[in-house]
């Protein structure tokens, strides 16, 4: 069986690292601070979040050796920040205005046609905005691990012929269906591995990550954002984390790191290039 490396062009023992930024668009610190992770740093691509307050900004700065992908957006998760669906649909709004803020109360009451419409439309508005999508992500995984949802993601995933990211480290047993196998028999294809951990700011995770690197494509997901009296008002500590990446995704000790593991860095556009060809 040819391996993914391989459709890459690579030996099928060559280790391939995506460095992706989650949250293009939610702000304008993260705005700024995926772009100069992913063009000073050592990023390698990012996925914008369409129905985000900054997420037109985002499109406005971004060129076409960008590699961004859309990442797909059902919630929004701060208490005093909001933003909701760019389509009408009821059913994806919260009872406080805009999104949920949880995954729970989003998939207790998500409609099904209201979920596929709304994120066509967000992959759609990418389009229009002159963003060459590569790739689909979910935020927060909302669809990844849901069987109701992961049909909607691998229909877009293969009407837009799209790879996507898909967790690893969550077993078909634990999810409760195959949604691996489901993917690759629909032709999708996905990084081999893909540590679903979502802690922004730890150095030790991404450190550790390339450590154990194997062989195959691995995607290690960052949050950069730079430090302003905006992200701190609406994420408080939690932007420490986001700085901190930011910090590691332009420090020279990743870069020394990823040299010494022999890794070769890639984007989802050749991931992409693969599933299409």
């Amino acid at each position: 069986m040819t391996t993914l490396a391989e459709r890459l062009g690579y030996a099928p023992d060559v280790k391939l690292v995506i460095l992706s930024c989650d949250d293009l668009g939610a702000s304008h610190s993260s705005n700024v601070g995926v772009f100069h992770a992913m063009r000073e740093g050592a990023a390698t691509c990012a996925s914008i979040m369409v129905p985000a307050p900054w997420a037109c900004h985002a499109a406005d700065n971004s060129t076409p050796s960008d590699d961004i992908g859309v990442h797909l957006t059902l919630n929004a998760e701060h208490s005093c920040y909001r933003w909701g669906p760019i389509t009408n649909s009821p059913s994806l709004f919260s009872g406080e205005g805009g999104f949920p803020r949880s995954l729970e109360d989003l998939w207790e009451h998500a409609d099904h046609t209201e979920v596929l419409r709304e994120l066509r439309a967000q992959i759609e508005r990418a389009f229009a905005w002159g963003i060459d999508v590569t790739h689909l992500a979910p935020h927060l995984s909302a669809i990844t691990l849901r069987p109701e949802f992961f049909d909607i993601y691998l229909e877009l995933a293969f009407e837009y012929r799209l790879p996507i990211r898909l967790p690893s480290t969550v077993t078909a047993e634990q999810a409760g269906f195959p949604f691996r196998q489901l993917a690759a028999d629909e032709g999708v294809v996905f990084p081999d591995h893909f540590d679903h951990d979502w802690r922004a700011g730890s150095s030790d995770r991404v450190f550790e990550a390339i450590a154990a690197l194997q062989p195959g494509v691995t995607e290690i997901h960052i949050q950069p954002a730079i430090d302003t009296p905006e992200v701190r008002a609406f994420a408080g500590d939690a932007a420490d984390g986001w700085v901190a990446d930011l910090k590691l995704a332009t420090g020279e000790e990743l870069r020394t790191a990823l040299a010494a593991s022999g890794a070769v860095t890639i984007g989802f556009r050749e991931l992409r290039a693969a599933q299409r060809a």
